[in-house]
């Protein structure tokens, strides 16, 4: 994966994790919905994945290829343990 996509990805991580009382508030919001841990990871990853397709279409001028998506899936794996302390 580029080394640009790298960067905006590892940085949207360490603002969900810095701004994690507003996912907090967020998901408060929707009281009808299970405050559980994975529903909190939803919200994340769904950030963290919009910002690797919008990345990729803003920095290569086009959608992320299957091989960038597979090191973008792994990259995600590699950061699990940051991501647990959500919540």
């Amino acid at each position: 994966m580029d080394e640009k996509l790298f960067k905006k990805i590892e940085q949207k991580i360490q603002d969900s994790i810095s701004n994690k009382d507003e996912i907090k508030q967020l998901v408060e919001s929707l009281s009808n919905v299970d405050n559980s841990k994975s529903f909190v990871l939803g919200v994340v990853v769904g950030r963290i994945y919009n910002t690797f397709y919008y990345q990729s279409k803003r920095i290569l001028n086009r959608e992320p290829t299957k091989q960038e998506f597979d090191e973008f899936l792994e990259f995600i794996k590699s950061k699990e343990s940051d991501l647990n302390h959500l919540w």
